[in-house]
């Protein structure tokens, strides 16, 4: 036996064979050194299932079970228990009935947090019992919304809040770890922020003043959604201080501003922020991109490629020269793409060059040039010196004249591997936008390699996606005839909802049509063909289209028709 004493939550998981007792006790000693309860901990870190640890809670101990997620939370006692209490005891506040406080909690049995609510509040308190990560989210959010930006963000770990280093303002501005006075509320909500939009894998952050309100949304999934409302005063201080972190002039607010934070969570592990500001009619609107290095280094694998279609990309990537196009609008996920092909031929033997506008990632070993057309740099100047500079590859960020493009061409067609990408729906307007800039159509057919159009959908949320039947009449309408996947092993689901997902998705995957450019297909190109004998040629080849593409998502499980609708309806 252990000389660390059990809570009696844990000694009944133990009792009912849930958790052996060494798994109890190390439970109960990571909680302690977390911080945490060991109800939180234990679910957190994947020891038993929220719902069933809140089942057995219940049994065992004569608590009623209550639901969270139909509780409205506007009936919350608001300021009634300081919000350190709330994030130490993992207990929350919701309702106060004459001098009784009821409390929500995760483990009935911690008498300790009662016994401290009731001495900070002078009331009775009466323990509710929810599942722990429903319990987790509504607090976070409590936390988070909180008008007392100090008191929400005291419930935050210091380490997390105050000491994050993060590189971009002046020293004396921008690097206060231990802020006083009245900024400091301001410093600590901004590092929240951040930290949150990191945690939740959003892609964007919206920092928006309005007339009579100013809000927060986050970009997660392709979706922008609201994560909080700081007080309205609270604007101006909050863009300053963006504005010092990502080395802006904070007395220039008539005009756009760009700049750049580098935020380190750790010795290994660092996020870049692309940061803008833009005058709006009630002050600053700051956008900041989240640039996550390890999103480049994914592997093609996480990217959702088929086999057929991984299989024409690396094949290309191995090729000595040509050229591989990308194209998709903004947000499809060409960088990733691009991103994960110069990490397959990243090796000491090659020269690897790129222009970017602007330089996302920092890739070691691949020599990366911010184009800067206000001093005349532009990505035609780039290219040019690339090609005296001995490259091997040489990424392109984009082809979007025909000054470019015949550069790039030229580079294809003498020895280099060229990659780079433009903004059309598909793979054929690619070939014809070629045609339209001005570019010669027996270059583009003896120089151009792959074309990669791609969107990003929805993944449905493997914990509550449901199969759902769908007539035939609109499985024809919808194209899914074209599919080649046999009927027996379709598997089509709907989005639900839980509180893993967000209405039913979580993270996404690309769709994507690639096309090779093949003898049947350079020969259209050189007789000066549209987009749509292009298609058409494509299709006889055995490339899927992305309309197709998405629809073999679709049957596989991965994705809804009303995603795949929503990214291949153009």
């Amino acid at each position: 036996m252990s000389s660390i004493p059990l809570s009696g939550l844990a000694k009944r998981l133990v009792a009912d064979q849930k958790l052996d007792e060494s798994t109890a006790v190390s439970a109960t000693k990571a909680a302690q050194r977390e911080n945490q309860t060991f109800a939180q901990h234990a679910v957190e870190a994947k020891l038993i299932k929220s719902r069933e640890l809140a089942s057995i809670a219940a049994s065992a101990f004569g608590s009623p079970l209550f639901d969270l997620s139909g509780y409205n939370f506007d009936l919350m006692p608001k300021g009634l228990v300081d919000d350190r209490l709330i994030s130490k005891h993992f207990a929350l506040p919701l309702y106060k009935r004459g001098n009784r406080l009821f409390v929500a909690v995760a483990d009935p049995t911690n008498l300790a947090a009662l016994d401290e609510l009731n001495f900070n509040t002078g009331l009775n308190t009466d323990a509710v019992l929810v599942e722990a990560d429903k319990l987790a989210k509504a607090i976070d959010s409590y936390l988070s919304n909180s008008n007392d930006m100090g008191a929400g963000l005291d419930g935050m770990d210091d380490e997390d809040l105050d000491a994050l280093d993060v590189e971009g303002g002046e020293p004396d501005q921008a690097q206060d770890d231990n802020p006083g006075g009245d900024e400091a509320p301001v410093v600590r909500f901004v590092n929240k922020v951040l930290l949150d939009a990191i945690r939740s894998g959003a892609s964007d952050i919206h920092f928006e003043p309005y007339e009579k309100a100013y809000r927060v949304r986050f970009r997660t999934d392709g979706v922008l959604h609201e994560i909080a409302k700081p007080p309205i005063q609270l604007a101006p201080r909050i863009s300053a201080r963006l504005k010092v972190m990502s080395k802006m002039d904070i007395s220039e607010r008539r005009v756009p501003q760009d700049g750049r934070i580098k935020m380190k969570l750790s010795k290994t592990k660092a996020i870049d922020f692309r940061v803008n500001s833009l005058p709006t009619l009630w002050g600053e609107k700051i956008v900041l991109r989240i640039l996550d290095p390890s999103s480049a280094k994914l592997g093609i694998d996480a990217l959702g490629y088929e086999e057929s279609q991984k299989k024409m990309y690396l094949d290309t990537l191995a090729q000595p020269q040509g050229m591989i196009l990308v194209t998709g609008p903004t947000g499809s996920g060409k960088t990733v793409s691009l991103y994960t092909g110069l990490n397959i031929l990243n090796t000491a033997e090659r020269n690897i060059s790129t222009a970017e506008d602007p330089v996302e990632i920092n890739l070691e070993g691949i020599n990366q040039v911010n184009v800067n057309p206000k001093v005349g740099l532009n990505f035609a100047d780039a290219l040019r010196s690339f090609l005296r500079q001995d490259p091997d590859v040489v990424m392109v960020g984009e082809i979007r004249d025909l000054e470019t493009a015949e550069i790039a061409i030229k580079a294809a067609q003498t020895g280099h591997l060229v990659l780079s990408t433009l903004h059309t729906n598909s793979a054929p307007e690619t070939l014809t936008r070629l045609m339209n800039m001005g570019v010669p159509t027996f270059n583009i057919a003896t120089s151009v390699s792959l074309i990669i159009a791609q969107r990003l959908a929805r993944r449905l949320c493997n914990e509550c996606k449901k199969p759902v039947n769908l007539p035939d009449e609109v499985l024809k309408e919808e194209g899914f005839d074209s599919v080649t996947i046999p009927k027996n092993e379709w598997k089509i689901y709907q989005p639900v909802g839980c509180e893993h997902c967000s209405k039913g998705y979580k993270g996404r995957v690309g769709v994507y049509e690639v096309v090779r450019i093949t003898d049947g297909i350079s020969r259209i190109i050189m007789e000066g063909g549209n987009s749509i004998q292009i298609a058409d040629q494509a299709r006889k080849e055995g490339f899927n289209d992305l309309r197709i593409s998405a629809l073999r998502k679709v049957v596989m499980g991965i994705t809804s028709l009303e995603e795949a609708n929503r990214v291949t309806n153009d």
